[in-house]
């Protein structure tokens, strides 16, 4: 058997496998980001969806022949190393860790090349050429980018809000609605619930729903964010596109992440965004499950 693994800011989800590709079994557990959870929780929250996978199937969990692991937060060498050969002791005889974007493009791409583009907690642009050269944007983490991604699209709209709140920026309903979604009574009453609650950037990106339903209700400065958060999408697929020389051609695109698959507003924006800056996408697949891809990748190393 095999196991593929899609593993995020949000969620791990494992699919157990056969060795001709057939789905057994699914489980899933928490954030198993090795960056932003660190390694002990990462890797106790993979244990966990593998469990449950072989649970799901009717199988007795056993060491299987082929692992590979997509995770948001293992694009570094040494994150990648450490988990290779803690998997390798306790999982599989072969093991491969990939980053986020090359299950999606694997799961959304009948060749596997093309871009796949991400935005859910965090955001990443990732692609590959039919030659095997590969380029990536974004993807530096909720500090330092992830424009696009919930988590910047609900910090964003926290500024609009509070911006507001003083009188510094224009009225908008998300004002109302940030509090109303956090059961709180007064703008004040944002500093200590941010702050000293210790919300975490998982905790914020769960705002960005709150903003796209305001978008949708016609508030300007919502649809503005969105409008900003799309076309950030589109710079990144334009990015990569443009080094894999891949602009004079139609290439196929990947996408998926919480974000693009939850809002049909901001696909919409995402779309016309990508026609902005002359992309030309075919196929675009909406990818509800990259863990397939892992599974593909897994079975590939047989």
């Amino acid at each position: 058997m095999i196991i593929g693994i899609d593993g995020g800011g949000t969620r791990t989800r494992a699919a157990l496998a056969a060795d001709d590709g057939k789905i057994l079994g699914m489980g899933e557990a928490g954030a198993s980001n090795p960056l932003t959870q660190g390694a002990s929780a990462a890797q106790r929250e993979l244990e966990t969806a593998i469990a449950r996978a072989f649970a799901q199937a009717g199988q007795p969990r056993v060491r299987v022949a082929a692992l590979c692991m997509g995770l948001g937060g293992a694009g570094q060498a040494r994150a990648q190393q450490e988990l290779v050969a803690w998997a390798r002791a306790v999982l599989a005889e072969r093991v491969e860790v990939v980053h986020d974007g090359q299950i999606a493009l694997a799961a959304g791409t009948s060749e596997n090349w093309g871009v796949a583009v991400i935005a859910g907690t965090g955001a990443l642009q990732w692609g590959r050429n039919r030659v095997g050269e590969t380029a990536r944007a974004s993807g530096w983490g909720y500090l330092m980018g992830d424009e696009g991604s919930a988590f910047d699209l609900a910090r964003q709209a926290l500024r609009a809000a509070t911006q507001s709140a003083d009188g510094r920026g224009e009225k908008t309903n998300l004002l109302d609605a940030i509090l109303h979604f956090w059961k709180l009574t007064a703008p004040r009453d944002l500093i200590p619930h941010v702050y000293r609650a210790g919300l975490g950037h998982q905790d914020l990106a769960r705002l960005a729903p709150v903003v796209t339903q305001c978008a949708e209700q016609g508030d300007v400065i919502a649809r503005q964010l969105l409008d900003d958060a799309a076309d950030a999408l589109a710079r990144g697929v334009a990015a990569v596109s443009q080094t894999l020389q891949l602009r004079a051609e139609t290439f196929p695109l990947a996408a998926t992440g919480g974000l693009l698959l939850g809002a049909r507003v901001y696909r919409e924006l995402f779309l016309r965004a990508l026609i902005r800056h002359e992309c030309v996408c075919a196929p675009i697949e909406w990818v509800d499950a990259p863990v397939r891809g892992a599974a593909r990748l897994a079975r590939a190393l047989l």
